[in-house]
């Protein structure tokens, strides 16, 4: 197939300082394809959206969403694919990290056949230490929590085929995880590989608190097995409880042993099962949150302004 629509979908936040040079560098890997950019600005308070309504201006095929404020970095995509018409979509961070010399070569994957295209980092050495093991063991446990397993070192970044973008269109998740819904679709799926680069400019915008989040939402996105868990641990409470009382009453009754009541056992006891309540009623918490939202049924995010669309 050489005569297809790439679109490639860009969300920003407070990234004046990496737009020229983000644009400059895409331009000359995509030049050649018939393309559109879609550039999702997540309420940014900089002047990004200036920078990005100066080359609409120039290149029509450069295209702006601009959000009320900010509803945050999946549902950026998520109003990224309801707007693209390419027949295949790639979307990537405004940071540079992520290099877009690749896409070619992803290009090449999705038309011998695969529906999903997963750029893969394999070299992380720019992000720092904490970042790596958190990453780590994020897509560890939500492995061992999920039906279908997710890739792990793979990002935003990737290339998806139109039929996985209507799928993803048709969903109405409040809290998308996409991520995991690409994966969960099981389409043919490829990858290809690059160096994780440093960043252009800026900071990132993923604090700790974002980070932790995001995980959460990843993993009651994709399971139930948590509310099980809370019941393995209510169940496990409960069974050292009872053989407490048992070893009391023997204690107590039948074996020549001092009965002394010692505060260390009752504090122990207590710390424990408060422990596992608070733990259960915060893991049913998050599911009724999600509940909670999807009853209201609101605006996922609400547009503010459109360019060359």
């Amino acid at each position: 197939m050489s005569n297809f629509l790439l679109s490639l979908i860009i969300p920003v936040y407070n990234e004046e300082n990496n737009i020229d040079a983000l644009i400059a560098r895409i331009l000359n890997v995509i030049a050649k394809y018939n393309y559109e950019i879609i550039f999702v600005d997540d309420g940014s308070k900089d002047s990004t959206t200036d920078k990005i309504k100066s080359h609409t201006q120039k290149n029509q095929h450069i295209k702006l969403i601009s959000f009320n404020r900010n509803f945050g970095h999946q549902m950026a995509l998520s109003a990224g694919y309801k707007i693209c018409k390419g027949d295949c979509a790639v979307t990537i961070d405004a940071d540079m990290q992520d290099q877009p010399e690749i896409i070619p070569e992803m290009v090449e994957k999705w038309q011998a056949g695969a529906k999903i295209v997963y750029a893969k980092r394999n070299n992380r050495e720019v992000d720092d230490p904490f970042k790596k093991l958190t990453a780590t063991w994020f897509y560890k446990f939500i492995n061992f929590l999920s039906d279908r397993p997710i890739p792990q070192n793979v990002g935003d970044y990737r290339l998806i085929d139109r039929a996985v973008i209507d799928f993803l269109n048709q969903l109405g998740e409040h809290a998308p995880f996409l991520r995991g819904l690409v994966a969960w679709s099981g389409y043919p799926e490829d990858y290809v590989y690059f160096v994780r680069e440093k960043r252009h400019a800026g900071r990132t915008h993923y604090s700790i608190a974002k980070m932790i989040n995001f995980a959460l939402d990843g993993i009651t996105s994709f399971s139930a097995k948590p509310l099980r868990m809370a019941t393995y641990m209510g169940f496990l409470a409960a069974t050292f409880g009872f053989l407490g009382v048992i070893y009391a009453i023997i204690g107590k009754l039948l074996l020549p042993i001092p009965w002394v009541t010692g505060w260390t056992g009752l504090f122990v006891g207590i710390m424990f099962i408060g422990g596992v309540q608070l733990i259960t009623i915060g893991i049913i918490g998050e599911y009724i949150s999600k509940i909670y939202m999807e009853v209201l049924n609101r605006p996922h995010y609400i547009i503010k302004e459109k360019v060359n669309l």
